[in-house]
């Protein structure tokens, strides 16, 4: 099977159960956050490895997939992890590479690649969490959709960048990083985002959740999502290059790795949650 007849199947395979997961909510949803983080912080820490640093990757994937956790346990009121506790497993992490690296195990490099790894894949991820409950999101229909809108968005993002760089063609975008992306890939990602913003918002939003943006608000939203998406995943093939490596990993056929196919929302997550509450409205006439 070629490439793409993979990367079909899983995508018919994972779509439709990460949608379903997500209508659910709740403890489901935290778990699946948490796994997924705890996937793709092992293998942040792998590139880091290839890379040079010395993470101590054990403790950041636990710490990576229990923050999804924490967050569901904190929202439902059965968990209060206070802000102490948080700052505290950061300097944990340091104090441990006293004896886990030493002077000549880069400890400065270790912990901080620790860290930064649990934040960049369990904390922003925790996000969709945060989203399906979020304060505008009442009802189930509601809160699934103000997850998938993002969601929807970076995948039309990145299909009207590939479609759009591969008609057009031209200049690199930034060649030095991601060899393949061009500038026309990245308008007409842009583009394509804002038409899928209005479809989505006046197709779904506005009768389903009786939410909706303003006119300028779907272009401030469409716009800024799509910048948002082809930065993370800049971001990703920027740590592959140092890492030397193609794919973050293998557990997707056809799409390689957590970090290949999440890179972008790593971003757009906690970008989205800002933006509606800066952009988002009940729709006319809600109750």
């Amino acid at each position: 099977m070629n490439e793409f007849g993979r990367r079909v199947i899983v995508a018919l395979i994972g779509a439709p159960l990460a949608i379903g997961i997500i209508w659910i909510g709740g403890a489901p949803l935290a778990t699946m956050l948490g796994a997924l983080s705890a996937v793709a912080a092992w293998e942040f820490y792998r590139m880091a490895q290839a890379g040079g640093a010395t993470p101590l990757a054990a403790i950041g994937v636990v710490l990576s997939a229990c923050i999804p956790i924490g967050v569901h346990g904190q929202l439902l009121g059965v968990l209060t992890v206070p802000m102490y506790a948080w700052v505290l497993s950061v300097l944990a992490v340091l104090g441990l590479a006293i004896w886990m690296r030493g002077v000549d195990g880069k400890p400065l490099g270790a912990a901080s690649t620790t860290v930064f790894g649990a934040l960049y894949t369990g904390a922003t991820l925790s996000f969709a969490y945060v989203l399906r409950y979020h304060n505008y999101a009442v009802g189930e229909t509601a809160g699934a959709l103000s997850v998938l809108f993002p969601v929807v968005l970076t995948w039309a993002s990145d299909t009207g960048a590939y479609f759009s760089g591969r008609l057009i063609g031209g200049r690199k975008l930034i060649p030095s990083v991601s060899p393949g992306k061009t500038v026309a890939g990245a308008v007409g990602g842009v583009l394509v985002t804002v038409a899928a913003t209005y479809a989505f918002t006046y197709g779904l939003l506005v009768p389903k959740a009786q939410l909706a943006f303003t006119p300028t608000g779907i272009v401030v939203f469409g716009v800024a999502i799509s910048i948002i998406a082809q930065v993370g995943d800049l971001a990703e093939s920027l740590l592959k290059r140092e890492a030397g490596v193609k794919d973050s990993g293998t557990l997707f056929p056809g799409h390689g790795g957590v970090l290949d196919r999440l890179d972008s929302l790593f971003f757009v997550l906690p970008a989205a949650y800002a933006l509606y509450d800066w952009l988002l409205i009940p729709a006319p006439g809600a109750r």
